[in-house]
């Protein structure tokens, strides 16, 4: 099982010596003091309206929101990412969990033949300080790029400044960064999606969320991940989980891209939340059995079977 220590934790220059300690504390927290990540995303409910939380093939426990938090409980997660307000109307009630808060989101609605991508920051640092003040576990912030947008220069400008703010206050900061937009032929080429982990490097970010790469010269996903992880330095690089699918071609492409593909965790949002209660605490602890302690595709179909638990 991978661990570190406090002294292990790299950090950042722009992080004041003030905030020191509660930077590594953070950190130490968001990975489980194993140095990956295990991020459960819960911001689709503005990216992806309500269609991820309800229709054919989604256990019926989806459709209501507190459903993402005793998963987030019972579970064995890393950080519960979601939006300032989700988080506000929850967090008194699951203390527990460690908070990462998206700070831009936008629709679905608008296609980029329509217009290319922009996704705003919803409100200023100062209102995600005052509810960690009134004691809600926050550990992290996040932001969404689209690289390759006409509003790429103004999304890097507001991600640049926010992540020298969040770490002057201790706090991490993922970033998640798709090129997207009229510009973009291939969201998903290899070269973009290394790109891509290089801009969050140069950002100052502490973790990015990528889509996996989908090479076209014989490569698999996994071996054209290895570039990006290359190209993202101390930045660890996390892949998106994507649509549903079954747990075991899910947990051997996670396995793949920590050990093929360098990954430094996962991002794992619908292949968690859209199944029942029971099964999807399941889930959280094999990808983390997989993420954060090395186990085998095998022994973590066991704990996802119910065969073997799993916990930290």
């Amino acid at each position: 099982m991978p661990k570190i220590t406090r002294d292990q934790v790299r950090v950042p220059a722009d992080v004041m010596p003030e905030s020191r300690d509660e930077y590594i504390e953070n950190y130490m927290k968001a990975t489980r003091g194993t140095g990956r990540l295990m991020l459960f995303a819960c911001d689709q409910k503005v990216e992806h309206l309500n269609a991820d939380f309800y229709g054919e093939g989604i256990d019926i426990a989806d459709a209501q929101p507190e459903h993402l938090f005793e998963i987030g409980r019972q579970g064995v997660c890393g950080v519960l990412a979601g939006q300032r307000g989700l988080i506000a109307q929850y967090a008194a009630d699951y203390p527990e969990i460690n908070y990462l808060v998206k700070m831009n989101s936008k629709t679905n609605i608008v296609g980029v033949k329509q217009d290319d991508p922009y996704s705003p920051q919803l409100y200023d640092l100062d209102a995600v300080l005052a509810m960690r003040e009134a004691g809600v576990n926050i550990v992290g912030l996040g932001y969404t790029l689209y690289l390759g947008s006409e509003y790429e220069s103004t999304m890097m400008a507001e991600a640049g400044e926010l992540i020298a703010q969040a770490h002057a206050n201790g706090l991490l900061v993922v970033l998640w960064i798709y090129p997207r937009g009229k510009a973009v032929a291939a969201e998903k080429d290899p070269d973009l999606i290394a790109g891509a982990a290089g801009v969050a490097l140069c950002l100052g970010a502490d973790f990015v969320k990528v889509n996996p790469p989908k090479p076209e010269d014989g490569r698999t996903p996994a071996e054209a991940l290895k570039i990006a992880a290359m190209a993202a330095g101390r930045t660890g690089l996390v892949c998106a989980g994507g649509s549903t699918v079954d747990a075991e071609t899910f947990l051997t492409q996670l396995h793949d891209q920590i050990h093929i593909g360098g990954a430094c965790g996962n991002a794992t949002g619908r292949n968690i939340h859209q199944r029942s209660l029971a099964e999807a605490v399941r889930l959280t602890k094999a990808i983390s059995a997989i993420t954060l302690a090395d186990y085998s595709v095998e022994d973590a179909l066991d704990v996802f079977n119910g065969d073997e638990d799993f916990s930290l």
